[in-house]
Protein backbone atom coordinates (compact mmCIF):
# COMPACT_ATOMS: atom_id res chain seq x y z
CA UNK A 1 0.00 0.00 0.00
CA UNK A 2 1.36 3.41 -1.02
CA UNK A 3 1.92 5.90 1.81
CA UNK A 4 -0.10 9.12 1.29
CA UNK A 5 0.93 12.18 3.25
CA UNK A 6 -1.94 14.08 4.83
CA UNK A 7 -1.88 17.62 3.43
CA UNK A 8 -4.53 19.07 5.72
CA UNK A 9 -3.63 17.96 9.22
CA UNK A 10 -5.21 18.83 12.53
CA UNK A 11 -2.77 21.73 12.88
CA UNK A 12 -3.95 23.14 9.52
CA UNK A 13 -7.59 23.20 10.61
CA UNK A 14 -6.68 24.79 13.96
CA UNK A 15 -5.17 27.74 12.07
CA UNK A 16 -7.93 28.01 9.46
CA UNK A 17 -9.36 31.55 9.40
CA UNK A 18 -12.95 31.96 8.22
CA UNK A 19 -13.42 34.74 5.70
CA UNK A 20 -15.88 37.60 6.29
CA UNK A 21 -19.54 36.73 5.83
CA UNK A 22 -20.13 39.03 2.84
CA UNK A 23 -17.00 37.58 1.16
CA UNK A 24 -18.33 34.06 1.66
CA UNK A 25 -21.64 35.18 0.14
CA UNK A 26 -19.81 36.80 -2.80
CA UNK A 27 -21.33 40.23 -2.11
CA UNK A 28 -18.36 42.44 -1.13
CA UNK A 29 -14.93 42.93 -2.66
CA UNK A 30 -13.00 43.76 0.51
CA UNK A 31 -9.79 44.50 -1.39
CA UNK A 32 -11.56 47.34 -3.22
CA UNK A 33 -13.59 48.42 -0.17
CA UNK A 34 -10.58 48.85 2.13
CA UNK A 35 -8.94 51.16 -0.42
CA UNK A 36 -12.08 53.29 -0.68
CA UNK A 37 -12.82 53.71 3.03
CA UNK A 38 -9.24 54.17 4.38
CA UNK A 39 -8.88 57.71 5.70
CA UNK A 40 -5.64 59.56 6.42
CA UNK A 41 -4.72 59.75 10.10
CA UNK A 42 -4.23 63.53 9.97
CA UNK A 43 -7.88 63.92 8.89
CA UNK A 44 -8.99 62.35 12.19
CA UNK A 45 -12.66 61.34 12.07
CA UNK A 46 -13.61 63.09 8.83
CA UNK A 47 -16.06 60.81 6.95
CA UNK A 48 -15.00 59.58 3.52
CA UNK A 49 -18.08 59.45 1.29
CA UNK A 50 -18.82 56.93 -1.47
CA UNK A 51 -21.30 57.29 -4.32
CA UNK A 52 -22.83 53.79 -4.29
CA UNK A 53 -24.98 52.59 -7.22
CA UNK A 54 -26.65 49.19 -7.41
CA UNK A 55 -29.09 47.75 -9.98
CA UNK A 56 -31.92 45.29 -9.43
CA UNK A 57 -34.32 43.87 -12.02
CA UNK A 58 -36.87 46.65 -11.45
CA UNK A 59 -35.04 49.42 -9.59
CA UNK A 60 -31.88 51.50 -9.32
CA UNK A 61 -30.48 52.30 -5.86
CA UNK A 62 -28.12 55.27 -5.45
CA UNK A 63 -26.71 56.27 -2.05
CA UNK A 64 -24.11 58.55 -0.48
CA UNK A 65 -22.46 56.35 2.16
CA UNK A 66 -19.69 56.80 4.72
CA UNK A 67 -18.01 54.00 6.65
CA UNK A 68 -17.55 53.89 10.43
CA UNK A 69 -16.38 51.27 12.90
CA UNK A 70 -20.02 50.51 13.80
CA UNK A 71 -21.11 50.15 10.15
CA UNK A 72 -21.94 52.21 7.07
CA UNK A 73 -24.03 55.37 7.42
CA UNK A 74 -26.23 56.60 4.55
CA UNK A 75 -26.29 60.39 4.20
CA UNK A 76 -28.82 60.45 1.36
CA UNK A 77 -30.44 57.99 -1.04
CA UNK A 78 -32.44 58.08 -4.26
CA UNK A 79 -34.30 55.32 -6.07
CA UNK A 80 -35.59 54.85 -9.60
CA UNK A 81 -39.05 54.02 -8.23
CA UNK A 82 -39.27 57.69 -7.15
CA UNK A 83 -39.02 58.90 -10.76
CA UNK A 84 -42.75 58.52 -11.56
CA UNK A 85 -43.30 61.44 -9.13
CA UNK A 86 -41.20 63.55 -11.53
CA UNK A 87 -42.90 62.37 -14.72
CA UNK A 88 -40.94 59.26 -15.80
CA UNK A 89 -43.71 56.67 -16.00
CA UNK A 90 -41.92 53.73 -17.69
CA UNK A 91 -38.42 52.41 -18.30
CA UNK A 92 -37.01 52.81 -14.79
CA UNK A 93 -33.81 50.76 -15.24
CA UNK A 94 -32.26 52.00 -18.50
CA UNK A 95 -29.35 54.43 -19.06
CA UNK A 96 -31.63 57.48 -19.12
CA UNK A 97 -33.29 56.43 -15.84
CA UNK A 98 -29.86 55.84 -14.27
CA UNK A 99 -28.90 59.42 -15.25
CA UNK A 100 -32.11 60.74 -13.64
CA UNK A 101 -31.47 58.76 -10.44
CA UNK A 102 -27.91 60.10 -10.18
CA UNK A 103 -29.16 63.63 -10.82
CA UNK A 104 -31.85 63.24 -8.15
CA UNK A 105 -29.37 62.00 -5.54
CA UNK A 106 -26.86 64.75 -6.36
CA UNK A 107 -29.40 67.56 -6.05
CA UNK A 108 -30.90 65.98 -2.91
CA UNK A 109 -27.62 65.72 -1.01
CA UNK A 110 -26.59 69.27 -2.02
CA UNK A 111 -29.94 70.60 -0.82
CA UNK A 112 -29.50 68.73 2.48
CA UNK A 113 -26.06 70.32 2.96
CA UNK A 114 -27.34 73.74 1.74
CA UNK A 115 -24.97 73.75 -1.23
CA UNK A 116 -27.63 73.56 -3.95
CA UNK A 117 -27.69 77.32 -4.69
CA UNK A 118 -23.88 77.54 -4.77
CA UNK A 119 -23.34 74.47 -7.00
CA UNK A 120 -26.02 74.23 -9.68
CA UNK A 121 -23.98 71.87 -11.83
CA UNK A 122 -24.51 71.38 -15.56
CA UNK A 123 -28.10 72.54 -16.10
CA UNK A 124 -28.44 71.26 -19.68
CA UNK A 125 -27.08 67.78 -20.42
CA UNK A 126 -25.09 68.05 -23.63
CA UNK A 127 -23.26 64.71 -23.27
CA UNK A 128 -19.87 66.39 -22.80
CA UNK A 129 -17.75 65.60 -19.75
CA UNK A 130 -18.32 68.01 -16.85
CA UNK A 131 -16.41 68.58 -13.62
CA UNK A 132 -17.55 71.04 -10.99
CA UNK A 133 -15.31 74.00 -10.17
CA UNK A 134 -14.77 74.96 -6.49
CA UNK A 135 -16.50 78.15 -5.36
CA UNK A 136 -14.96 80.89 -3.20
CA UNK A 137 -16.69 80.01 0.07
CA UNK A 138 -17.29 76.25 0.41
CA UNK A 139 -15.68 73.42 -1.51
CA UNK A 140 -17.89 71.07 -3.60
CA UNK A 141 -19.16 67.84 -2.04
CA UNK A 142 -16.71 65.05 -2.87
CA UNK A 143 -17.49 61.32 -3.12
CA UNK A 144 -15.85 58.25 -4.65
CA UNK A 145 -17.67 56.00 -7.11
CA UNK A 146 -18.42 52.55 -5.62
CA UNK A 147 -19.29 50.05 -8.38
CA UNK A 148 -19.31 46.93 -6.16
CA UNK A 149 -18.76 43.71 -8.14
CA UNK A 150 -19.95 45.19 -11.44
CA UNK A 151 -17.80 44.88 -14.57
CA UNK A 152 -16.97 48.44 -15.63
CA UNK A 153 -17.52 48.11 -19.37
CA UNK A 154 -17.85 51.13 -21.64
CA UNK A 155 -21.43 52.40 -21.74
CA UNK A 156 -22.53 50.59 -18.56
CA UNK A 157 -25.60 52.09 -16.90
CA UNK A 158 -23.63 52.84 -13.73
CA UNK A 159 -21.78 55.54 -15.66
CA UNK A 160 -25.13 57.05 -16.59
CA UNK A 161 -25.80 57.47 -12.85
CA UNK A 162 -22.27 58.90 -12.46
CA UNK A 163 -22.92 61.44 -15.23
CA UNK A 164 -26.19 62.46 -13.55
CA UNK A 165 -24.39 63.05 -10.23
CA UNK A 166 -21.66 65.05 -11.97
CA UNK A 167 -24.21 67.24 -13.74
CA UNK A 168 -25.99 67.71 -10.40
CA UNK A 169 -22.84 69.37 -8.99
CA UNK A 170 -21.04 66.59 -7.10
CA UNK A 171 -17.26 66.28 -7.24
CA UNK A 172 -16.52 62.65 -8.18
CA UNK A 173 -13.07 61.69 -9.56
CA UNK A 174 -13.64 60.08 -12.94
CA UNK A 175 -12.56 59.66 -16.54
CA UNK A 176 -14.71 59.95 -19.66
CA UNK A 177 -13.37 56.63 -21.02
CA UNK A 178 -16.35 54.58 -19.79
CA UNK A 179 -19.20 56.89 -20.81
CA UNK A 180 -21.46 55.73 -23.64
CA UNK A 181 -20.05 57.12 -26.88
CA UNK A 182 -16.34 56.88 -26.06
CA UNK A 183 -14.33 55.69 -29.07
CA UNK A 184 -11.27 53.64 -28.11
CA UNK A 185 -9.68 54.14 -31.55
CA UNK A 186 -9.79 57.94 -31.51
CA UNK A 187 -9.66 57.97 -27.69
CA UNK A 188 -12.31 60.68 -27.55
CA UNK A 189 -15.84 60.92 -26.20
CA UNK A 190 -18.51 61.50 -28.84
CA UNK A 191 -20.78 63.94 -26.99
CA UNK A 192 -23.65 63.49 -29.49
CA UNK A 193 -23.80 59.72 -28.89
CA UNK A 194 -23.63 60.23 -25.13
CA UNK A 195 -26.41 62.83 -25.29
CA UNK A 196 -28.54 60.35 -27.26
CA UNK A 197 -28.24 57.81 -24.43
CA UNK A 198 -29.02 60.40 -21.73
CA UNK A 199 -32.22 61.42 -23.51
CA UNK A 200 -33.27 57.87 -24.44
CA UNK A 201 -32.42 58.10 -28.14
CA UNK A 202 -31.30 54.45 -28.24
CA UNK A 203 -34.71 53.43 -26.79
CA UNK A 204 -36.59 55.47 -29.39
CA UNK A 205 -34.52 53.92 -32.20
CA UNK A 206 -35.23 50.40 -30.93
CA UNK A 207 -38.96 51.19 -30.59
CA UNK A 208 -39.13 52.45 -34.18
CA UNK A 209 -37.25 49.38 -35.44
CA UNK A 210 -39.66 47.02 -33.68
CA UNK A 211 -42.73 48.92 -34.90
CA UNK A 212 -41.59 48.44 -38.50
CA UNK A 213 -40.18 44.88 -38.32
CA UNK A 214 -41.86 43.08 -35.39
CA UNK A 215 -45.10 44.78 -34.24
CA UNK A 216 -46.07 41.85 -31.99
CA UNK A 217 -42.73 41.96 -30.15
CA UNK A 218 -43.15 45.74 -29.75
CA UNK A 219 -46.53 45.18 -28.06
CA UNK A 220 -44.97 42.87 -25.45
CA UNK A 221 -41.59 44.59 -24.95
CA UNK A 222 -42.99 48.12 -24.60
CA UNK A 223 -46.39 47.32 -23.06
CA UNK A 224 -45.87 49.82 -20.20
CA UNK A 225 -44.88 52.55 -22.65
CA UNK A 226 -48.02 51.84 -24.69
CA UNK A 227 -50.18 51.79 -21.54
CA UNK A 228 -48.83 55.22 -20.48
CA UNK A 229 -49.21 56.60 -24.02
CA UNK A 230 -45.48 57.11 -24.63
CA UNK A 231 -44.44 57.36 -28.28
CA UNK A 232 -40.84 57.06 -29.56
CA UNK A 233 -40.84 60.71 -30.66
CA UNK A 234 -41.78 62.25 -27.29
CA UNK A 235 -39.34 60.39 -25.00
CA UNK A 236 -36.67 63.11 -25.19
CA UNK A 237 -39.17 65.85 -24.37
CA UNK A 238 -40.45 63.82 -21.41
CA UNK A 239 -36.92 63.31 -20.02
CA UNK A 240 -36.18 67.04 -20.30
CA UNK A 241 -39.26 67.73 -18.17
CA UNK A 242 -38.11 65.09 -15.66
CA UNK A 243 -34.70 66.78 -15.32
CA UNK A 244 -36.37 70.16 -14.77
CA UNK A 245 -38.76 68.72 -12.18
CA UNK A 246 -35.88 67.06 -10.27
CA UNK A 247 -33.96 70.34 -10.11
CA UNK A 248 -37.08 72.21 -8.98
CA UNK A 249 -37.74 69.96 -5.96
CA UNK A 250 -35.36 67.05 -5.20
CA UNK A 251 -36.67 66.47 -1.67
CA UNK A 252 -38.01 63.03 -0.80
CA UNK A 253 -41.75 62.60 -1.37
CA UNK A 254 -43.78 60.84 1.29
CA UNK A 255 -45.80 57.87 0.11
CA UNK A 256 -49.46 58.63 -0.62
CA UNK A 257 -50.39 55.03 0.08
CA UNK A 258 -52.69 54.88 3.16
CA UNK A 259 -51.44 53.02 6.21
CA UNK A 260 -52.99 49.56 6.65
CA UNK A 261 -55.94 49.53 9.06
CA UNK A 262 -55.15 46.06 10.35
CA UNK A 263 -51.80 44.35 10.73
CA UNK A 264 -51.54 41.46 8.29
CA UNK A 265 -50.71 38.22 10.10
CA UNK A 266 -48.89 35.29 8.50
CA UNK A 267 -49.09 33.03 11.57
CA UNK A 268 -51.85 31.98 13.93
CA UNK A 269 -52.72 34.18 16.88
CA UNK A 270 -51.46 32.85 20.22
CA UNK A 271 -54.43 31.74 22.36
CA UNK A 272 -54.77 32.25 26.10
CA UNK A 273 -55.31 29.34 28.51
CA UNK A 274 -59.07 30.03 28.74
CA UNK A 275 -59.41 30.20 24.94
CA UNK A 276 -57.52 26.90 24.51
CA UNK A 277 -59.70 25.28 27.19
CA UNK A 278 -62.98 26.42 25.59
CA UNK A 279 -61.73 25.32 22.15
CA UNK A 280 -60.94 21.84 23.52
CA UNK A 281 -64.42 21.57 25.10
CA UNK A 282 -66.04 22.52 21.77
CA UNK A 283 -64.03 19.83 19.94
CA UNK A 284 -64.94 17.18 22.53
CA UNK A 285 -68.62 18.12 22.36
CA UNK A 286 -68.52 17.90 18.57
CA UNK A 287 -66.86 14.45 18.73
CA UNK A 288 -69.40 13.21 21.29
CA UNK A 289 -72.30 14.51 19.19
CA UNK A 290 -70.89 12.77 16.09
CA UNK A 291 -70.45 9.50 18.02
CA UNK A 292 -74.05 9.75 19.33
CA UNK A 293 -75.39 10.22 15.80
CA UNK A 294 -73.52 7.11 14.61
CA UNK A 295 -75.07 5.01 17.43
CA UNK A 296 -78.56 6.23 16.51
CA UNK A 297 -78.00 5.24 12.84
CA UNK A 298 -76.88 1.73 13.86
CA UNK A 299 -79.97 1.19 16.07
CA UNK A 300 -82.29 2.34 13.22
CA UNK A 301 -80.68 -0.19 10.85
CA UNK A 302 -81.32 -3.06 13.29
Amino acid sequence: MVFVKSQKSNAYFKRFQVKYKRRRQGKTDYRARIRMINQDKNKYNTPKFRFVVRFTNRDIIAQIVSASITGDHVLAAAYAHELPHYGLQAGLTNYAAAYCTGLLLGRRVLKKLELDSEYEGNIEATGEDYSVEPAESRRPFRALLDVGLLKTTTGNRIFGALKGALDAGLDIPHSDKRFAGFNKDSKQLDAEVHRKYIYGGHISAYMNALIEDEPEKYQTHFSKYIKKGLEPDNIEEMLKKVHTAIRADPTEKKSEKPAPKEHKRYNLKKLTYEERKSKLIERLNALNAAAGNDDDDDSDDE
